[in-house]
């Protein structure tokens, strides 16, 4: 089983050989994708400006009102379609949903968040429309996987108490689901080529090393390492921080060009 997670950079600039890719891929697959950068302009042209925040450990994140979370649901819903049909056109039986369909994807909205001003002083301001994910329903996630070869999801989970739709960080989609469902490979494609650390990119990161090179690599992917890790640790057998940029991501990632997170 294959988890691949795509952001919203490398989809503006490489989508169409991500998805020949992938539709050379034998196996089945899920793939989380993003699309941060795209419900930007989408926004933008709808006159609401996005709005970033920055946490006191230095991540610049989207903070997603009510309007906003309209417009993402929208445009993820387009981009997911755009991708499923893509697949299908190449040849593989594809689904796409949100992640909130069905309550596959359930979370929490943040109710309080804790930000750095512009004057570089903590403060704490209401959550809006994000969410930390709580589960994976494994059990309607594998029954979508025995009926299609690959199923496309969308950042968007459920929060059942409040019966509302969240956008929830793709990255943490990606993990959440490849965990749940024990996966052989997580991907992630990123617009670099590795991780990198004294500007070149480190091969691979053992777990017993993980939490020493974090410390040593900024913020942002100093995330993804400390999730792949988690992963590793539950089940998944490596995950691989790759280049979406290149003409064949997939398999250039299979084949390790990129940092390979795994046991040992």
């Amino acid at each position: 089983m294959l988890v691949v997670k795509t952001g919203g950079r490398v989809i503006k600039n490489n989508l169409d050989n991500i998805i020949t890719s992938l539709s050379k891929y034998e196996g089945k697959f899920v793939l989380v994708h993003g699309g941060g950068d795209i419900v930007s302009e989408y926004s933008k042209k709808l006159g609401i400006e996005p709005t970033f925040v920055m946490s006191p450990e230095g991540i610049r994140s989207r903070y997603t009102s009510k309007d906003e979370l309209d417009v993402f649901v929208m445009v993820m819903g387009w981009l997911n379609k755009k991708m499923v049909t893509q697949l299908l056109k190449l040849g593989r039986f594809s689904v796409g949903i949100a992640g909130s369909d069905g309550k596959i994807v359930q979370a929490s909205r943040k109710k309080k968040i804790v930000i750095i001003n512009e004057r570089g002083k903590k403060m704490m301001i209401e959550g809006g429309y994000t969410g930390r994910i709580s589960k994976v329903d494994v059990e309607k996630l594998a029954k979508l996987l025995d009926i299609f070869d690959s199923v496309v999801i969308s950042p968007i989970a459920i929060d059942p108490e409040e019966g509302t739709m969240l956008n929830v960080d793709g990255d943490q989609m990606a993990y959440a689901i490849s965990t749940a469902l024990k996966a052989e490979y997580l991907i992630l494609l990123t617009d670099v080529e590795g991780v990198k650390l004294n500007g070149k990119v480190l091969k691979d990161i053992p777990v017993s090393q993980g939490k020493e090179i974090v410390e040593r690599i900024g913020p942002g992917m100093n995330r993804k390492i400390l999730m792949g890790i988690d992963a590793v640790s539950n089940g998944v057998r490596k995950v691989i921080i790759s280049s979406g940029n290149v003409n064949d991501p997939i398999s250039n990632a299979i084949l390790e060009n990129g940092t390979v997170i795994h046991n040992g």
